[in-house]
């Protein structure tokens, strides 16, 4: 957990990855592959772009903020009251790739959505790394 200059919450995830970037990318905009790990939806990586993701528990309205592939990927993450940004960066290591998943935005009043994104990111991008190994 980190806090902001605006007081918001940002919820953090960092892990080093024994693939490359590219590999990595792939999981994280092929559609089919993002239902895999993460949940159902309609993205595509173009600016401005915008799609859903669909689960059991409810619905997010997503944008496609910025994209640099393999290296960035953001996008606007939200509800009817949670406005929030999740920005992926991939950097290349001699090993793999070293991570980070940072979502912002998270004002005080909502320790639902922030102790979600909190417990939930870690097991999303466990199940990351499982489809990310399963990838010729």
């Amino acid at each position: 957990m980190t806090q902001t200059q605006d007081d918001t919450l940002s919820v953090v995830v960092e892990r080093t990855i024994a693939h490359p970037p590219e590999k990595i990318w792939r999981a994280l905009t092929e559609p089919h592959l993002i239902e895999e790990w993460l949940m159902k939806g309609d993205f595509r990586p173009a600016i401005g772009h915008r799609f859903g993701f669909r689960a059991d528990w409810g619905a997010v309205d997503c944008e496609v903020l910025d994209i640099e592939p393999p290296h960035l990927l953001a996008y606007s993450w939200g509800d009817h009251d949670l406005k929030s940004i999740v920005t992926w960066t991939l950097t290349p290591t001699g090993s793999g790739t070293q991570l980070r998943l940072e979502q912002t935005g998270f004002r005080r009043d909502q320790p639902r959505y922030f102790g979600g994104a909190n417990a939930g990111w870690p097991r999303f991008l466990d199940k990351l790394e499982e489809v990310v190994a399963r990838l010729s």
